[in-house]
């Protein structure tokens, strides 16, 4: 039985609603015989309104996040689908744990003393923290890292904080919280800004031409199931940018560039 099929047929309970979320967000688990698994319920009926984001549901734009993320074959986006659960239809996504590696770390986003990057980060941005102390944003420059910041780019994600970074410790790393996506309008907001103006690997380039591909036809129509058809024409958009410039992108300055807060 994969993920896909305990999501999709398990029996859904809630455990209890995380106060944290801005939309009602609860933990569940799913259960199948033998087969259980902790997953993440978000119900349409827990959605707040967002004004730049009037269609569809942020249900849908988490499952076309994740539909994309598998279309490339980078599996960031941890197994998510659409179904009925105990407070309507909802996005249900497999809880991904973080575990505790390397001497107790498993951030891959952080913040560290200003002029102090460590070996093998990059600095983002440098800033003055709560006590008024000189601080850089940081985050690891690995080639997860790397693949996560240019399939945000492909899906405008307008919320990629540190939090939603995560490092479940086996090698894989995992993105989470992708209702704010898919945008029409630049709204790419992000802590992953270390390689703005870099060349992106050409397996990574290669991997979005196939994407790109893939929405001029049958992908397209199954994404234009969950996005408008703007916001479609939009991700073609963002993916022709992409493979014509080869680099990762520079912020923008008519959107703030980092989420608040950034963790």
């Amino acid at each position: 039985m994969t993920d896909l099929d305990l999501l999709a047929q398990g029996e859904l309970s809630l455990h209890g609603r995380l106060m944290a979320a801005s939309n009602g967000t609860y933990q569940g688990s799913v259960s199948l015989g033998a087969a259980s698994a902790t997953v993440v319920y978000k119900p349409v009926q827990g959605e707040r309104p967002l004004w730049d984001f009037p269609d569809g549901t942020l249900a849908e734009r988490e499952y076309a996040a994740y539909v994309v993320s598998e279309t490339l074959g980078w599996s960031i986006v941890p197994p998510t689908l659409l179904r009925d659960g105990p407070l309507g239809q909802g996005m249900v996504q497999l809880w991904i744990d973080e575990i505790e590696v390397d001497a107790g770390e498993t951030e891959l986003v952080d913040i560290v003393p200003q002029g102090r990057v460590p070996s093998g980060w990059v600095g983002v941005l440098d800033a003055l923290d709560g006590r008024h102390n000189p601080v850089t944003l940081v985050h690891a420059d690995t080639q997860a890292l790397r693949r996560m910041a240019v399939f945000d780019a492909l899906v405008n994600n307008a919320d990629r904080k540190g939090g939603h970074v995560l490092n479940p410790g086996d090698g894989r790393v995992f993105g989470v919280d992708h209702g704010v996506t898919f945008n029409a309008d630049d709204k790419l907001r992000t802590v992953l800004w270390g390689w703005a103006g870099e060349p992106i690997a050409p397996d990574l380039l290669d991997d979005v031409r196939r994407l790109a591909d893939g929405l001029a036809g049958a992908f397209g129509q199954e994404l234009g199931q969950l996005i408008t058809a703007v916001e479609l024409t939009a991700t073609r958009e963002r993916c022709a940018t992409l493979l014509k410039t080869g680099t990762y992108p520079y912020p923008s300055e008519d959107w703030p560039a980092i989420p608040w807060p950034a963790f």
